[in-house]
């Protein structure tokens, strides 16, 4: 089955799922909840996708269903939980593309994604827009490229840290355009937001959600779009493919997994629940800005594997050493 974009469906019937709910886990007791596993803090992407779709996993599994954040070591202590939980559907973890990026930033990390999870689906998008201070006097990518060629490390570009999909975007359109910019890391985006709307830095990556309201007002300037889509959220503005700047998709996927050797009928039921609940989730998700895509395990698997792949060839060229 290909990797498709989602649009409101009918709604499914839930009495398989419900009886799923009291046959497919055996190997767990009957009572415990499914536990859903998010390394980032609450309040971000991964957390709020789990905290939104936990209900309505109980629903149709039968079962209770608890969002735990663990945080710390970038996401590795929430990660290694999941790797080390026993595969029967009990434990699942909803984390972000930075799962491609742990093995080659972090070499002390106990655990290969790719190898020691087990993909269900994907969940979605957030894109990354690049945005710069109207102080600039940038209008375009093209514009960034210019200056940025004119003066190489004149211009400074922001992300919340080393490593970070932010950062990773900056550093593929700097190779791709054979640029240079200063890159300044902060802890967190709250900062970075701060600076970027006082001058203090020059350019952002920043997801949509987050760009929109400040472009709109005109407090900043949208360049273009990383990748080769345009964003819901910011039409206007065009994707870097679209104005001859190719193969900088820097946007940021969401997945769930499970531990390695879960069976694969229980992978297989999870996928089809959690398909039907984005399904519903779709309009609402929009709205802020998320872009719902699933897919089948296989597919999230190669996705994995196609950008740990990517990413670890533009951190040794770049030079990019985790904080």
């Amino acid at each position: 089955m290909r990797t498709h974009r989602r649009t409101i469906a009918t709604a499914i019937g839930i009495a398989g799922l419900l009886a799923w709910g009291q046959t497919s886990f055996a190997q767990a007791p009957a009572e415990a909840p499914i536990r859903i596993i998010v390394p980032t803090t609450p309040g971000s992407t991964p957390d709020l996708l789990a905290r939104l779709m936990s209900p309505k996993l109980a629903e149709r599994l039968g079962r209770a269903v608890i969002v735990e954040n663990r945080t710390g070591a970038s996401g590795n202590i929430g990660t290694d939980a999941v790797v080390r939980a026993a595969p029967n559907g009990s434990t699942l973890l909803v984390a972000a593309s930075t799962l491609a990026t742990g093995a080659t930033l972090q070499k002390a990390i106990p655990f290969n994604a790719s190898k020691d999870l087990a993909p269900v689906s994907l969940l979605g998008w957030n894109r990354l827009v690049l945005v710069t201070h109207p102080g600039t006097g940038l209008h375009s990518a093209d514009d960034l490229v210019q200056a940025a060629r004119k003066a190489p490390g004149k211009l400074s570009y922001g992300s919340p840290g080393d490593g970070t999909p932010n950062h990773l975007a900056a550093e593929l359109f700097k190779a791709r355009t054979q640029t240079f910019m200063m890159h300044i890391p902060y802890r967190g985006s709250a900062q970075q937001l701060t600076d970027l709307l006082a001058g203090q830095i020059d350019m952002a990556p920043l997801t949509a959600i987050v760009a929109a309201p400040y472009v709109r007002s005109g407090r900043l300037v949208a360049l273009a779009v990383t990748g080769s889509k345009r964003s819901p959220l910011l039409p206007g503005v065009p994707a870097l493919s679209e104005v001859g700047i190719k193969d900088v998709d820097g946007n940021i996927w969401y997945g769930m997994f499970a531990p390695r050797g879960t069976p694969d009928d229980v992978v297989a039921r999870l996928n089809g629940a959690v398909q039907a609940i984005l399904r519903e989730m779709e309009p609402a998700l929009a709205q802020q800005g998320f872009e719902v895509e699933v897919s089948t395990p296989a597919e999230l698997g190669r996705l994995l594997d196609k950008d740990t792949a990517r990413w670890a060839e533009l951190i040794k060229l770049q030079g990019i050493k985790a904080d």
